[in-house]
């Protein structure tokens, strides 16, 4: 069947989230080298990358990290030079192809305005925060399906990790566009379950023609 609706990770497939994680360098008292290399080694480990925040600050809860940061003015936010230079070129050309674009990603609740507020040409706009279940969890994917309002096989998935995106997308019977971008990008490239996406991308130029190709 056609592709008819397009969704996308937020998190190094979108937005990149270097001045995010230097923020988080400097609220958590570290050295910006120091904690970019913890984070290297949580991915090399398989490890959720809350195991960063257990090393640095372990008085800290986790789950309420982000009400602590709002007590020093913090707000969490995207700014235009965040996206990557590829994105609104890409879903806009989406979009006037026909395609119904949607966005969703495991990200706080904060992140449905953040996205807004930059004006992303999306039609549907979530996150795991919001819906209340995050990715590799097969709900997540029928979330994204009762958004499409298609059948799985008529959506595409696109991201940057093979555990989180390529394969429950694949599972939930989609069409899995994997890109390689980011550290988990670089790194999943190398792994063998790569071949279980059906698009392999390096930037999200010319994904319409592409997915148009594949059906």
């Amino acid at each position: 069947m056609p592709i008819k609706a397009v969704c996308f990770d937020v998190g190094e497939t979108l937005i990149d989230e270097t001045r995010h994680w230097d923020d988080w360098a400097e609220f958590l008292g570290v050295p910006r080298l120091t904690l970019f290399t913890a984070i290297g080694v949580a991915m090399a480990r398989g490890e959720s990358l809350r195991r960063v925040f257990e090393i640095f600050r372990p008085d800290l809860d986790v789950k309420t990290v982000r009400a602590e940061r709002a007590k020093t003015g913090y707000r969490y936010d995207f700014i235009h030079s965040d996206l990557y230079p590829d994105a609104i070129p890409a879903l806009t050309e989406l979009r006037a192809r026909g395609y119904r674009v949607l966005i969703a990603g495991n990200q706080p609740e904060a992140s449905e305005d953040a996205l807004t507020r930059l004006g992303v040409p999306a039609d549907y706009i979530a996150s795991s925060g919001g819906w209340g279940v995050s990715k590799p969890d097969p709900r997540f994917f029928d979330k994204v399906r009762e958004a499409a309002g298609v059948p799985a096989d008529q959506i595409a998935y696109v991201g940057d990790r093979v555990d989180n995106d390529v394969i429950p997308s694949r599972a939930a019977g989609m069409t899995a566009v994997f890109l390689r971008r980011g550290p988990w990008g670089w790194m999943h490239e190398e792994r063998p379950e790569i071949e279980q996406a059906h698009l392999r991308l390096r930037t999200l130029h010319g994904l319409a023609d592409a997915l148009e190709r594949l059906a």
